[in-house]
């Protein structure tokens, strides 16, 4: 009789948002009860297949987490799965290595948190090829060096899943944990590797089946997508077949509207409409949206003055379309007559003097460091990770905030410039 279970990582339960909650608390609060539809989706799969198992490659929860509602919420929703006969196994990664949670939370007997040291966890079949399951936690939230050789041997004459939450060789998102090769854990001995991580799905198919299940339900807009977990099928023979299905309740994309040569601004909104119709239409998931608009136009300069403008009417326009959701417009228009060397109006040589001597200047960049660090001092702790924390990536990022907001300075000097429509 086949062995089936549900393999998913990195739900990151009630996990508090970051940029999205300042731009918008009505579309925050959806999105944050989405990693919850998502979970509850998650176990409506496992008792609607009638699995054997529901493996979490971590990250169930963020940091510290003890919200007693996130705590009494995930014990409901396992207690579904023990009184349906059906077993999870879960490990901790370095996101809810230090919960409270998993620690202190009663859970039914059916569910197994592996400790710090390598276990193994043997389920019996008859007249079919036992199951071994094998798993260990993070101890600490940092895990620098390969966990693999510290899992226990291969069984010989079962079939090994191995649980592990892993960056494997590395992810430019994503920092390094616990890192390992796909070729490693191919040659390890085991059939099927469950991971968790990087929240972007991938598959490796060799001497053993490697999946990263990828995040159920993302985020923000760096999470885009249909997030879903794997029903993996494992037959007499020992052959393993896995699919993916879609569990979130919400998804994120960034929709390109090309505004080249448009002169009226009415046109303009009716673009952002369309484009905005032909992608939110269809489906069973919540589209939240992030448009950007490119192309060269006369219009560049005023939509950049009034952004906030074609947000609103974005947003309206997904309003009546339902089902959809707009949590930014980037604007990334230039004007027909793009600042260059050869400006000579007043405008144009403080374009000039923004871009050679300001930006690109390095006590520029160091000012507005320290500026950007002192600001997140007074922010809340959930909101101080908006910036990467990375050096290069913290740089990129407020460079381009600063040509942004230079931008918009810039665009406001030019307030009822000639030949603006």
């Amino acid at each position: 009789m086949p062995f089936r279970f549900v393999h998913t990582a990195d739900i990151h339960l009630d996990s508090p948002l970051k940029s999205l909650a300042l731009r918008d608390p009505d579309l925050s609060e959806r999105i944050g009860n989405a990693t919850r539809a998502a979970f509850r989706r998650t176990i409506d799969l496992c008792l609607d297949e009638q699995v054997d198992a529901l493996l979490i490659a971590g990250d169930l929860y963020d940091g510290e987490q003890t919200s007693m509602k996130t705590a009494l919420f995930l014990a409901g929703e396992l207690a579904r799965l023990d009184e349906a006969g059906i077993r999870t196994f879960v490990v901790r990664g370095n996101h809810d290595a230090l919960s409270k949670i998993t620690v202190e939370l009663a859970l039914p007997e059916s569910v197994k948190l592996f400790g710090a040291r390598a276990e193994s966890i043997a389920i019996e079949r008859p007249s079919s090829p036992g199951i071994v399951i094998h798993g260990m936690s993070f101890r600490e939230p940092k895990a620098p060096e390969s966990l693999l050789p510290r899992y226990r041997p291969p069984v010989e004459g079962a079939v090994n899943i191995g649980l592990m939450h892993t960056s494997l060789g590395g992810s430019p998102a994503h920092d390094v944990y616990a890192p390992c090769s796909v070729a490693d854990l191919d040659s390890a001995g085991f059939r099927y590797w469950a991971l968790g991580h990087i929240h972007r799905r991938s598959a490796d198919i060799g001497r053993s089946t490697i999946i990263m299940p990828g995040i159920p339900q993302g985020r923000d807009i760096n999470e885009p997508g249909a997030g879903s977990v794997s029903l993996v099928t494992v037959t007499d023979d020992g052959s393993i077949s896995v699919a993916e299905r879609v569990v979130a309740a919400a998804r994120f994309d960034r929709v390109s509207v090309d505004l080249t040569g448009q002169m009226d601004w009415r046109d303009a909104v009716g673009l952002i409409g369309r484009a905005i119709e032909e992608n939110g239409i269809g489906g069973e998931l919540h589209r939240v949206f992030r448009i950007g608009l490119t192309g060269a136009t006369p219009l560049a300069w005023r939509l950049r003055r009034e952004i906030d403008l074609i947000e609103a009417e974005a947003r309206h326009l997904a309003e009546r379309i339902g089902g959809v959701s707009v949590e930014k417009v980037e604007m990334r228009c230039v004007p027909l007559e793009t600042k260059s060397a050869t400006s000579t109006d007043a405008i144009g040589e403080l374009a000039q003097l923004v871009d050679g001597d300001v930006l690109a200047s390095a006590s520029f960049a160091a000012l507005a460091a320290e500026a950007a660090n002192e600001l997140m001092k007074s922010l809340p702790p959930e909101l101080r990770g908006m910036l990467p924390q990375d050096e290069a990536g913290f740089r990129d990022s407020l460079a381009a905030l600063a040509r942004d907001g230079a931008d918009t300075v810039l665009a406001s000097l030019r307030d009822g410039a000639p030949g603006e429509a």
